[in-house]
């Protein structure tokens, strides 16, 4: 067992390293440039149309949700823990100036994410149930000539979806709640995991509509809470915030920390920097992956381009300012580079939690902990629609989705009590290889994309 979870981990490395990162930022910075920097002058008024009333409306005739429930169930598989535990891990790993390539990437995956979502809701297709279907699986096999490709692209992309959807989007997640709750509150893991995994039943079991009501509500409430939560953080050490940030973009180039830099006695390559911003980044707002554009797809919209607009705004909230609150508040409160009792540096949760602490005392883990419960439960119900609709795709038949419900919502509770490490690194290998059919169709349909967003941005300009 142990060599064969040795070779995982080394498959895994491979898999999420330096071409596979360099593949997914190369891809938003081509499709930036390709799509002529639009997706970054639409990103004000895109954030515009996320609050509008008309955002929150629905035609049955269009699609099942309203292009502000699709963003925020996009937005519930995405903000999970790698917008608490990575950024702090981030920083660690990769020092402080970590946090700029997590910005860097974000900044470029804003145009693929909305690339993938665009393209998922133009070459969507209608399933028995006359629901509206899409996501990268399809975009693939509706657009590209050549139909043996296309059929080994899709498949491939649903298949490593639905391994995923067991690890990213469920055994780490609720390992994660249920780990820091036992710590937080001393509850026992099973009954965490028993709670967890009836709350999803009930959620899943309703539909796209049942999840979507409950991201809407749940989403904007807990951003609401953790982003208030972190900037008191940073605005009571206000007076570190100049010294902190400075730390951060001195290190993300090569340089040491500032004087009076916030660092302690960590130092990080440049390489490091770029490796863990970048991946971190990644893996928090799922840019280039494809999850997202399976959500997106069940949209009630009349345009493609303008719905894509709106679900970029999902990278922008998730990584330059969820994950940038995190940062500053780990940044100013003193506690980046500091140790435990045994010597060895404070990572992931418990340097959130620390700096939390030194605002609001042990109501800053308690802060924490439900900020964790909140982002990784909505993570999950968010991603068992992505692995579910994938499934749908490979097998055409509603029985195996029943089935994939009740295995899900099992496995949130395995995952509440077990640490699969096995498990975990298969679903995240296929988390990373979900990427590469996304990547290869984003590439391949640039043209096409690109002339319909030059199209609707000169329609929009006349009609005004």
């Amino acid at each position: 067992m142990k060599g064969i979870q040795n070779i995982l981990k080394i498959t895994d490395s491979i898999v999420w390293g330096p071409v596979m990162l360099i593949l997914l930022v190369g891809t938003g910075v081509f499709l930036t440039i390709r799509l002529r920097f639009i997706p970054w002058r639409k990103l004000p008024s895109a954030l515009k149309d996320v609050v509008s009333p008309e955002s929150r409306k629905t035609n049955p005739k269009e699609g099942q949700i309203s292009p502000f429930s699709a963003l925020m169930t996009t937005l519930a598989g995405t903000i999970g823990t790698g917008n608490i535990v990575g950024v702090a891990t981030a920083m660690v790993a990769g020092g402080p100036g970590a946090l700029v390539w997590m910005w860097i990437a974000a900044a470029f995956g804003i145009s693929t994410k909305y690339a993938e979502c665009a393209l998922a809701i133009k070459y969507r297709s209608i399933n028995e149930k006359g629901e509206p279907v899409g996501g990268p699986m399809y975009t693939i096999k509706n657009s590209f000539k050549n139909k043996k490709l296309a059929a080994f692209l899709s498949g491939a992309f649903a298949l490593f979806t639905v391994l995923a959807s067991f690890g990213i989007g469920n055994l780490s997640q609720a390992n994660s709640i249920s780990a820091s709750i036992l710590k937080t509150f001393s509850l026992p893991a099973y009954v965490t995991g028993i709670i967890l995994a009836v709350l999803t039943a009930i959620i899943i079991f309703g539909g796209i509509e049942s999840i979507s009501k409950v991201s809407s509500v749940l989403v904007p409430f807990m951003a609401v809470l953790y982003i208030t939560a972190g900037l008191a953080v940073v605005c009571v050490n206000y007076k570190n915030v100049p010294a902190g940030l400075g730390t951060i973009w001195s290190m993300a180039f090569g340089g040491k920390a500032v004087a009076g830099g916030l660092a302690g006695t960590l130092t990080a390559s440049v390489m490091n920097s770029i490796r863990y911003g970048v991946s971190r980044g990644v893996f928090s707002n799922e840019a280039g992956l494809g999850s997202a554009a399976i959500t997106a797809s069940s949209v009630s919209t009349d345009n493609h381009v303008k719905q894509g607009f709106i679900n970029m705004c999902g990278t922008f909230i998730d990584t330059i300012i969820v994950c940038t609150v995190t940062g500053l508040a780990i940044a100013s409160s003193g506690v980046l580079g500091s140790v435990d009792g045994n010597g060895e540096l404070i990572s992931g949760s418990e340097l959130t939690i620390a700096a939390f602490q030194s605002v609001f005392g042990k109501f800053g883990g308690m802060l924490v902990t439900i900020g964790i419960l909140l982002f990784a439960f909505s993570t999950i119900i968010g991603w068992e629609y992505q692995g579910e609709k994938a499934l749908e795709y490979l097998v055409k038949n509603p029985v195996y989705c029943y089935i994939y419900k009740v295995v899900f919502a099992v496995f949130v509770f395995i995952g509440s009590t077990v640490a699969l490490d096995l498990a975990w690194s298969l679903s995240d290998i296929a988390n990373g290889l979900m990427a590469i059919p996304n990547l290869i169709s984003l590439i391949a349909l640039s043209s096409v994309i690109a002339k319909d967003t030059t199209d609707y941005v000169n329609k929009t300009k006349i009609s005004k």
